[in-house]
């Protein structure tokens, strides 16, 4: 075994180790943690705009609170506008832009409750953001990997020259409100969640699995201090497109 499969084997053993014996404390903890973290509301609508440029790039934003753009004004400060923005800056290229989702999504929930809509229309660029409710409901390793693939399958399939941006775990145990050891505890459980999650996306043509978030800035936070704030959304989609092989991008959006 390779010392990174031996690393991801112990991440994974020692989640289940911890998860198991604590799941009711650590469903308490997060519970609390959801009444604690002052509620902040989605960005305004409307949740549809465009950038003008030529080639317009179809964006879909799909997922959770990051993607109904809470901690930002409106979605053109959030994650959609900021990628029409970087896509313009980049590649001289127009946008439209849509975004669908709900604070506290799941997984489960986009396939439930938004993927009907998400699936409605074609796409050229399409952001996934899922996972940090998984973490916090203790969602299990293989429910989360199989509801993270079943999502990229359909949006591969309603969409099949998209290229899908798939964004996981935030560093819970980078996130300055929160204190142990609920961000001991959701950070162990969200980093076996996260790798799971990859494997499942592994090698699927035109999908990128964002990497792990670099260190956060301090201006990344809303300030609830658990959102990205608008100068956040900007870093993060820097981050995501610095991070992706330009021969990818090349390929889809040049």
């Amino acid at each position: 075994m390779t010392e990174s499969g031996a690393s991801r084997l112990n991440v994974n053993k020692l989640s289940r180790i911890v998860a198991i014996p604590l799941a009711p404390i650590l469903i308490v903890q997060s519970r609390r943690l959801r009444r604690i973290i002052p509620r902040l509301p989605d960005a305004a609508l409307p949740w549809t705009g465009t950038l003008t440029g030529p080639r317009p790039v179809r964006i879909l934003v799909l997922g959770d609170s990051t993607a109904s753009g809470v901690g930002a004004r409106t979605q053109a400060d959030a994650l959609p506008g900021n990628l029409a923005r970087a896509l313009r800056e980049r590649f001289g290229r127009g946008t439209s832009w849509n975004a669908i989702g709900r604070n506290g999504a799941t997984a489960r929930d986009i396939i439930t409750d938004y993927l009907g809509d998400a699936t409605a229309d074609q796409y050229d660029l399409v952001f996934l953001t899922i996972g940090a409710n998984d973490a916090l409901g203790l969602r299990s390793r293989a429910a989360f990997r199989r509801d993270v693939r079943a999502i990229v399958d359909r949006l591969r399939e309603a969409s099949p020259r998209a290229l899908i941006l798939v964004s996981l775990m935030p560093r819970f145990d980078r996130f300055a409100s929160l204190v142990n050891p609920v961000k001991w505890n959701l950070a162990l459980h969200a980093s076996s969640l996260d790798a799971a999650a990859r494997r499942g996306v592994a090698g699927m043509p035109g999908v990128f699995a964002i990497p792990k978030p670099a260190p956060y800035t301090p201006e990344f936070w809303a300030t609830d201090g658990f959102h990205p704030s608008e100068q956040g959304y900007r870093e993060w989609v820097d981050f995501a497109l610095d991070a992706a092989p330009d021969a990818l991008l090349d390929e889809f959006l040049s």
